[in-house]
C-alpha cells in the first residue's frame, strides 16, 4: 500500500490585518505644495518690495524643505498611519508666517523702532527647535496611553508653568500682560506650554471621574444640572482661570484653559448643563474681572469703541490704545483680493504687527479670500484632531485629542476674534503664524501628539493568533 499526505494551507484573511493604507505618500505630495507656495509667496514678496526676487530664495526654501522632509521621514518610520493632512497643514502655516514676517522685517518703519530684519531668522530658528521637539515627541512617545500615567504629575506641572510669570526676577511685564518668562535673553510664554500639560491632566482626570460628573440630581427646564458635590472640579478650574486673570491680567489663558476644560467635559459626560455653567461662570468672571482690573478694562473700552481708543491715544492720553482700530482700516483696505503681498501698510500697528496683529497684515494684502482660506486651513486642523478622537480606540485618547484640537481652536478664534473686533483683544499669539518662539514650539509638539494618537488609531489590528489545536493533522488516504 502506499499513501499520500495532503497538508491542506492555513489561510487567515480579516479587515482587522488588511486595515487602512498608511497615506504617506499623499502626505509627501501635499508637503510639496506647502512648500512650494510659501517660497512662491516669497518670490512675490520680494518683487512687490525691490523688484527683484529675493537673494534668500534658495536658501529659504531649501530651509523649509529640509525641515518638512525630516519631519516627514521621521512620520513615515515612526508613525507610518498617522493622518496625513496635519503635518502638510502646519507645514503651510509656518511657512506663509514666516514669509510675513520677513515681509515686515523689510519695512523702514519698523527698522527705526526697533531691530527689525532679525525676526524672521528668528522665527526660523524657532520653527527649527519646534519640529525638533515635533520628532522628539514620535520618536520617544511610543503610545499616548503612557501620558495618563502622568495625571497629577500634569496638574502640577501645569500650575507650575502658570505660576512662573508672577516670579519675582523671572517674570516680565509686556505691554501690561505678566504672562513671559527671561530666560537667557529669551522671553518665553510657559502658557503655551501649558495648555497641553492640562490637556494631560483633564484627559485623565476626566476619564476616571466620568461616570460620577454624568449624573444630574434633577431637571429644571429642559436642561440637567449637575449635583452640588460634582460642581467642585469646573468651580476650581473657574477659580484658576479667574486667578490667572487677575495677577498676570491675560484673559486669553484664562479664557483657553476654561474653555477647554468645558469642552473636555462636555465630550466626557454628554451633559449639555456642564456647557450652560460653563459659559455662565465664564461670563460673569470675566465681567467682574474687567471692571476692576486696569489693563483688561482698557481692553474692553477698546474693543467697544475702538475709534475713541484710537482719537485718545492720538492726543498722547496715556493709558490708551490705537491698534484695535488700525487692524480694522488694514481690514478695509484689503478688500475681497486684497492689496497683493508686500503692498499694504499693516506695519503701522506698529511692534504688534508680527505678532499680536500679524492676521491684519494677511488681511489687507491677500484680502477677504486669502483670509478665509487661512480660517479654512486652521479649520482643517481642527477636523482632523476631532476626527482622531473619534477614531481613537481608548478614552483617554479620544479626550486627549479632543482637547488639544479644542485649545487650538479656541487659541484661533480668540486671536481671530480680537483682532477682527469680535471679542476684546487677549494678547495671545496666532498658531504658526505669529512672531513667537513658545507658540511655535508648542504647537508643533501639540501635532506631534495628535500624529501619535491618530496613528495608534489607524494602525491596522494585529492578525488573530493561530490556534495549534485548529490546524488540520495529516490525512493518510489508502491507495
Amino acid at each position: 500500500m502506499s499513501s499520500t499526505t495532503n497538508t491542506p494551507t492555513h489561510h487567515t484573511s480579516t479587515i482587522g490585518s488588511i486595515g487602512a493604507p498608511s497615506r504617506r505618500n499623499t502626505e509627501l505630495a501635499l508637503l510639496v505644495f506647502a512648500v512650494v507656495i510659501p517660497v512662491f509667496a516669497y518670490a512675490n514678496v520680494g518683487l512687490a518690495l525691490n523688484e527683484q526676487v529675493p537673494s534668500g530664495l534658495l536658501s529659504y526654501g531649501l530651509g523649509l524643505g529640509l525641515l518638512a522632509g525630516v519631519a516627514h521621514l521621521v512620520v513615515r518610520k515612526f508613525a507610518p498611519y498617522a493622518d496625513p493632512l496635519l503635518l502638510p497643514l502646519a507645514t503651510l502655516l509656518n511657512g506663509l508666517g514666516l514669509v510675513a514676517i520677513w515681509r515686515l522685517d523689510q519695512s523702514k518703519l519698523l527698522q527705526r523702532i526697533h531691530q527689525a530684519g532679525t525676526a524672521a531668522p528668528r522665527q526660523l530658528l524657532y520653527t527649527a527647535l519646534g519640529i525638533a521637539l515635533f520628532i522628539v515627541v514620535l520618536i520617544f512617545l511610543k503610545d499616548h496611553r503612557v501620558l495618563q500615567r502622568y495625571t497629577y504629575i500634569s496638574m502640577v506641572g501645569a500650575l507650575f508653568l502658570l505660576l512662573l510669570p508672577l516670579v519675582p526676577g523671572l517674570g516680565q511685564n509686556i505691554y501690561g500682560a505678566k504672562i513671559w518668562i527671561s530666560v537667557a535673553g529669551f522671553s518665553i510664554q510657559p502658557g503655551e506650554f501649558a495648555k497641553i500639560v492640562l490637556a494631560i491632566f483633564f484627559a485623565g482626570y476626566l476619564m476616571v471621574k466620568r461616570d460620577a460628573l454624568a449624573l444630574a440630581s434633577r431637571r429644571v427646564l429642559g436642561v440637567y444640572l449637575p449635583r452640588g458635590r460634582d460642581l467642585g472640579p469646573i468651580i476650581v478650574v473657574w477659580a484658576i482661570s479667574i486667578l490667572i486673570l487677575v495677577f498676570e491680567t491675560d484673559l486669553g489663558t484664562s479664557l483657553l484653559f476654561f474653555g477647554m476644560f468645558v469642552i473636555m467635559l462636555y465630550v466626557a459626560t454628554e451633559r449639555t448643563s456642564w456647557i450652560f455653567f460653563g459659559l455662565l461662570m465664564s461670563s460673569v468672571g470675566a465681567v467682574g474681572v474687567a471692571s476692576i482690573e486696569p489693563h483688561v478694562k482698557m481692553r474692553v473700552q477698546a474693543w467697544l469703541d475702538p475709534m475713541h481708543e484710537y482719537a485718545l491715544s492720538q492726543q498722547g492720553v496715556p493709558g490708551h490704545s490705537e491698534q484695535a482700530m488700525q487692524a480694522l482700516w488694514a481690514f478695509g483696505s484689503g478688500g475681497t483680493l486684497g492689496t497683493g503681498w508686500g503692498q499694504g501698510h499693516s506695519e503701522l500697528i506698529k511692534f504688534a504687527a508680527n505678532s499680536d496683529f500679524i492676521l491684519a497684515t494677511f488681511g489687507e494684502e491677500l484680502g477677504l479670500a486669502g483670509l478665509m482660506a487661512l480660517l479654512l486651513i486652521y479649520g482643517l486642523i481642527v477636523e482632523r484632531g476631532v476626527r482622531t478622537a473619534l477614531a481613537a480606540r481608548d478614552p483617554f485618547g479620544k479626550l486627549l485629542a479632543i482637547g488639544l484640537s479644542g485649545a487650538f481652536a479656541l487659541q484661533v478664534f480668540v486671536v481671530a476674534g480680537g483682532v477682527m473686533g469680535l471679542i476684546p483683544l487677549t494678547g495671545m499669539t496666532m498658531p504658526f503664524l505669529a512672531y513667537g518662539g513658545s507658540s511655535v514650539i508648542a504647537n508643533w509638539a501639540l501635532i506631534g501628539i495628535l500624529l501619535r494618537i491618530s496613528d495608534t488609531a489607524r494602525r491596522p489590528a494585529p492578525a488573530p493568533a493561530t490556534n495549534p489545536d485548529a490546524e488540520m493533522t495529516q490525512v493518510v488516504r489508502p491507495s
